[in-house]
This record gives structure tokens, sequence and C-alpha cells, in this order.
């Protein structure tokens, strides 16, 4: 009985070790695995230059057109009156729109993205930020008369609403181009772009700086880059 019982607990060992090589084994190859992946993805982008990394996201940047990184609503209230016949009409249009903030990406050219080596900085010269025409919610417009008699007998009142509508959307366009609108909408924009940049750079494994400015802004680098690399042999490692 004692012999039976050494033979059985000398199997649950073997059985164990066997184990234990196995998952050791799993182990080993799930490293492997990795670091052939990480090696791959350093080998790839290996020797890839400043240049060439950003001549590839200018590249999709331009693909895009027209980027808007920033919205806002606005509230015009107008008034517009006439007079005929000694009587006067009134009325007054509140009109609710909102406004997106674009910028041309078409616009850029390679020596808008300049790469100042000594100071590790990717300097992006971008076209102005434009608002775009109020996009009128016509559903939550409000109208109010002062209930005269032109706009009873008369077609005074089609002819008020349509001076309201224009002066409203002339009023939605006024506060979208006020200063603090436009700084918000400038950057949102600068931040969104220095991403689209910096983003690919630190995947490069390249320690750079990214730079936005507009063309109302001082000190407008103008050196370009190194053409030594197309963007295509970035990713296929070509020289």
């Amino acid at each position: 009985m004692e012999d039976g019982g050494v033979k059985q607990g000398g199997g649950c060992l073997r059985l164990f070790g066997v184990t234990l090589v196995i998952l050791l084994a799993i182990a080993l190859m799930l490293g492997a695995g990795f670091w052939f992946l990480g090696d791959t993805i350093k080998r790839q982008f290996q020797g890839a230059t400043p240049e060439t990394v950003a001549q590839a996201s200018l590249a999709g940047l331009r693909e895009q057109n027209r980027l808007s990184a920033f919205a806002a609503k606005f509230v015009a209230v107008v008034t517009s009156k006439q007079s005929q016949l000694g009587f006067t009409a009134q009325k007054t249009m509140i009109m609710p729109g909102s406004v997106r903030y674009e910028v041309d990406l078409s616009k850029l050219r390679q020596e808008d993205v300049v790469w100042d080596a000594s100071a590790k900085q990717l300097t992006v010269n971008l076209p102005q930020v434009e608002a775009t025409d109020p996009a009128v919610d016509l559903n939550n417009i409000r109208q109010y008369d002062n209930g005269g008699i032109l706009l009873s007998v008369t077609d005074i009142g089609g002819k008020l609403d349509e001076a309201n509508r224009k002066a409203g959307q002339q009023e939605l366009l006024r506060q979208a181009q006020s200063a603090p609108y436009m700084r918000m909408a400038r950057d949102a924009t600068r931040k969104a772009i220095e991403s689209s940049f910096a983003m690919p750079l630190r995947a490069a494994g390249i320690d750079a700086n990214v730079r936005v400015i507009f063309p109302d802004e001082a000190n407008r680098p103008t050196e370009r880059w190194d053409e030594s690399r197309r963007p295509e042999d970035v990713v296929t490692n070509k020289w």
C-alpha cells in the first residue's frame, strides 16, 4: 500500500513538471512575439527624418480640404420698420444660428512647413481661419410686431420679414467674427494641427516641438525642407 502511494505522488510531480515546462514555453513564445512586433514597428520608422514625416502629415491634411475645429451658437435680435401714409409698421425678429470656423488646408504648400534642426521645432504656417455663413435655426425663429394697421392692409409685413432675415444673418456673422470668438477658433485649430503633426513625429521616435502660426503673426520662417526622402519611402524604409 505504501509503495503504491509513493508511485502516485511521483506521477503528480512529473505531471506538474511537464505543465510548468509547457507554461514556460508559452510565456517565451509570447515574449518573443511581442519583441518581434515591437522590433518590426521600430524598423518600420527607422531612418525617418522630421522632414519626411512632416511631408506625409502634410499630404494627409491637404486631402481633408477644409478643417473645422470650432463652432459657436449666436442669437441675433433685429428690428425693421417702415412708414407709409402716416403710419409706421415695425417687426422684431429673434434669430438663433450657428457658425463654423474653417481653415482651407488645400492652400497649404510645402514651404509652409519648416523644420528647424537646431531648435528641434517644426513650424506650420496656416492660412487664416474663416467664419462660414451662419446656419440659421429656422425652427426657433421668433417674430414680434406692433400690430399696426399697415401690417393688416398692405404687404409691408413680408418686406419687413425679408429685411429682418438679411439683417439677422449679418448680425450673426458680425458676432461670429468678433475678436474673442476668432481667438477661440484659432486656438482650437492650432491644437488640432499641432496634434496632427506631433503624433506621427512621436510615433517615429522624433523629439520635436510643433508650432502653428497664422498669416498675421510675426516671424514666419521661410526655410525649405530637405527633400532627400519621399513620404512613401518612410513607410517602406527605402533610401
